[in-house]
């Protein structure tokens, strides 16, 4: 079986860098917030041009201390997009917010930025973009809507790490910015992790005290908090991993286009499109047919995993649904997206069968 995402490949490359950095965690001991978890934190501000970066749990945590220090409480609304991860609107329904959904652009099937005026009202707190896929949702529009209503926006960059808009990095292009470090992340941990960006300094204050217990100074509350940090041994692995994180996601870009080169032209079958202003991390290569099924179906087969991100709007879940009816564009995705493997270290052998496999399914069409 073709791994979807290999990272017992990655490992290989950096093993020697990981198992030193791993080394010096259990010589010193310190394991919760130990030196290694400020020497990441100040690495990924150099890195994403952001002045404050606070580490935490994971990625959903991250997205729940951002609303939390901008004050969100019961009965606020944040505008979502329809088609996300549960997280990005559990989140808000975790503090007894209302998500309030956006359908997405058919072509990035990011939030479609014309359609979000339409849905403030003056109970809007937030807007979170999800970077979805790997592609920065279009923030030069949003973040003009946002400071027209005077609104936070939050870029969901679980899936982003690593791109850029208009030469700005991801988790730097907006007010807040929240990602995930989950295994397979363009950059990921080996266990849940995840980082809050900002440069505005009295956010990045609230942000760090509610991620330790509200915490200003020993044993000294402030506010009521979460309990959200990064082991220490999670971020001397995120550690190694910089290192190769910017040739790896060069690699998946390569990737992408030569599978963009080697399926153009069938029919019935949409290729990922990328904004002209935007390079993806390209943490997926998501395909769309209505073919799904047979196609999912023909790749198993021939020892092709896929996955499907996401099989169900998020106006359609049980924990956040809505009644919402305008959100034609996510329902469609929900029922044709499919995600095919794509990761830095893959042989030849590999992208080939994976391309003839589709292309023979639809030249029988």
């Amino acid at each position: 079986m073709i791994p979807f995402f290999d990272l017992a490949a990655q490992q290989a490359v950096i093993k020697r860098q990981i198992d030193q950095n791993i080394a010096n965690v259990l010589a010193h001991g310190k394991y919760i917030l130990g030196p290694e978890v400020t020497e990441l934190e100040d690495l990924l501000c150099e890195y994403t041009g952001a002045r404050y970066c606070i580490t935490c749990a994971n990625g959903t945590d991250a997205l729940q201390i951002s609303l939390m220090a901008i004050g969100v409480k019961p009965g606020d609304e944040v505008i979502t997009p329809a088609f996300s991860y549960i997280a990005t609107a559990e989140a808000t329904a975790l503090l007894g917010a209302k998500p309030v959904y956006v359908d997405v652009d058919p072509t990035s099937f990011n939030i479609d930025a014309a359609l979000i005026e339409e849905k403030l009202t003056s109970k809007t707190k937030a807007i979170i973009p999800v970077s979805l896929y790997g592609q920065p949702a279009d923030f030069q529009k949003i973040n003009q809507i946002a400071k027209k209503h005077n609104l936070i926006v939050i870029e969901d960059a679980a899936q982003s790490f690593g791109a850029k808009q208009n030469d700005q990095k991801s988790c730097n292009l907006s007010e807040i910015s929240c990602t995930s470090f989950f295994p397979t992340k363009p950059l990921g941990c080996y266990g849940d992790g995840g980082a809050i960006f900002t440069s505005n300094e009295n956010l990045a204050r609230d942000i760090r005290q509610i991620a330790r217990h509200g915490q200003s100074s020993r044993y000294y509350h402030e506010r009521v908090g979460v309990n959200s940090r990064l082991d220490t041994i999670q971020a001397a692995v995120l550690l190694a991993k910089m290192e190769i994180l910017d040739n790896e996601i060069s690699s998946r870009s390569q990737l992408a286009d030569a599978y963009r080169k080697k399926l153009s032209g069938l029919s019935n079958l949409s290729l990922p499109t990328i904004s002209f202003c935007n390079e993806s991390a390209w943490a997926q290569f998501t395909i769309k047919s209505t073919l799904r099924s047979g196609l999912q179906d023909r790749l198993k087969l021939n020892g092709v995993p896929t996955a499907i991100h996401y099989p169900m709007a998020l106006q359609r879940q049980p924990a956040v649904k809505t009644e919402q009816t305008d959100l034609h564009v996510s329902e469609s995705l929900a029922n044709s997206v499919l995600s095919l493997p794509l990761h830095a270290y893959m042989p030849d052998g590999e992208f080939e069968l994976i391309c003839s496999t589709i292309i023979q399914f639809f030249e029988e069409r």
